[in-house]
């Protein structure tokens, strides 16, 4: 015998191929379905709706699978109330937890629908109660971040999900069709992301940067500076090197030891690096260097003189790293995550992996263009759930220059 739920979608769903992917996920996690109604838009601007029963072998799969949709933007038409446990050991979900999405996500508690303020993906819902047992918020919870006794939402019970608008499929047919094309004209790029950050800023939201040294290799650190200085940089996310090139390119004027005035490799410029962050950690902090006098120009000169924060995660690759750098993975992601209150626009320039980090703790809701010179960054990032970024393939030291342009007007690159 195999158990079924009714769930219900509403959205550009032909125009946008979502249909045909939610039928493939439930044939994909073995379910079946009957299309009960569907209800086409007749204008291009309407919107389609469709009811659907599923059905499964049993109740675990059968709660997979209404999960997985829910990453479609799915919802049960009648969902009841969300179904809780306790966690028994810290650091572990309950079997059968929710995993969330990083869609717009409401908890029906009782007879209440509770908002979930920080939607993030791979996480689990935490119900927390006051002391005379009112509910007083529902909150996404990384694995990590679990603690004995936690109120755990388990199955798809009681949860629903707002999937931003879908507007058209990708790769329907036409020329200059591709989200991800290093053809597309890059001034009207440009301009589309300038006039993001000025509506960020104009709604009172933070524009968060996630920098790759990329930056800094292509030339580009005085245009990124510029647009610090203009208050289009509120927060920064970045590796050790990013910040450690930018400081040696202060400091010595090479980037990796080469010349970023003439594009040539120095005598000893290898060493220059190295050097950079030895003189960083001796004062003690990039804010102290910027204190002394020791620092006195480049992109993290201009965050700490400006009073923005900044974020600079490690990895295994890692040279010193610079004092201010978390080689604590978990620790760094808790950082960044305190960051995001506020975001309203987020801008991810060469670097792949802080890029597709950043993408996962963000919320669907928060628009996202990613800037890379290879259009594998771009996919990846949208394969990794980030299906709402924006891809742009071009140089990213250009589209920095140019980008100052538009944001500063009175920017002149020397």
């Amino acid at each position: 015998m195999s158990v079924s739920e009714t769930v219900e979608v509403t959205g550009h769903l032909i125009d946008s191929g979502i249909l045909s992917r939610i039928l493939d996920d439930i044939r994909e996690y073995e379910g079946d379905y009957v299309i009960d109604r569907f209800d086409v838009g007749h204008d291009a601007a309407d919107t389609s709706r469709a009811t659907i029963t599923v059905s499964a072998d049993d109740d675990p799969a059968l709660q997979r699978l209404l999960m997985r949709l829910q990453t479609r933007g799915v919802n049960q038409v009648d969902p009841g109330e969300a179904m809780l446990a306790l966690a028994d050991m810290d650091g572990v979900f309950p079997d059968g937890f929710y995993s969330t999405t990083n869609l717009e996500t409401k908890v029906r508690i009782g007879s209440t629908w509770i908002d979930v303020g920080n939607p993030e993906m791979d996480c689990g819902l935490v119900v927390e109660y006051s002391g005379s047992g009112e509910v007083v918020r529902v909150m996404t919870l990384p694995m990590s971040d679990v603690r004995i006794g936690m109120h755990v939402v388990c199955g798809a019970s009681g949860v629903r999900v707002k999937s931003p608008v879908l507007e058209k499929a990708p790769g329907s047919f036409g020329f200059m069709e591709s989200e991800v094309s290093s053809e597309k004209p890059q001034g009207v790029l440009v301009r589309s992301v300038a006039d993001g950050m000025r509506e960020a800023k104009a709604a009172g939201k933070k524009v968060l940067w996630v920098g790759g040294p990329g930056v800094v290799h292509t030339g580009a650190a005085p245009a990124m500076v510029a647009m610090v200085d203009a208050g289009f940089v509120d927060v920064l996310f970045a590796g050790n090197a990013l910040a450690t090139h930018d400081i040696e390119s202060a400091l010595y004027g090479t980037s990796l030891g080469v010349d970023l005035a003439l594009g040539r490799g120095v005598e000893h410029g290898h060493e220059h690096h190295i050097r950079a962050l030895n003189t960083i950690r001796k004062v003690g902090s990039i804010a102290a260097a910027v204190e002394q006098g020791v620092l006195t120009g480049g992109i993290m000169h201009a965050m700490v003189t400006h009073e923005k924060a900044f974020v600079l995660v490690g990895s295994v690759r890692d040279d010193g790293p610079l004092p201010d750098v978390y080689t604590d993975v978990i620790e760094g992601q808790r950082a960044m995550r305190a960051q995001l209150q506020d975001v309203g626009y987020c801008l991810m320039v060469a670097t792949m992996l802080h890029s597709v980090a950043t993408g996962n703790i963000l919320p669907a809701s928060i628009p996202l263009v990613c800037v890379d010179i290879n259009p594998a960054t771009v996919t990846k990032l949208a394969d990794r759930g980030s299906s709402h970024a924006r891809g742009i393939v071009t140089d990213v030291g250009l589209f920095l220059e140019q980008l100052a342009g538009e944001l500063v007007p009175d920017y002149r690159r020397a």
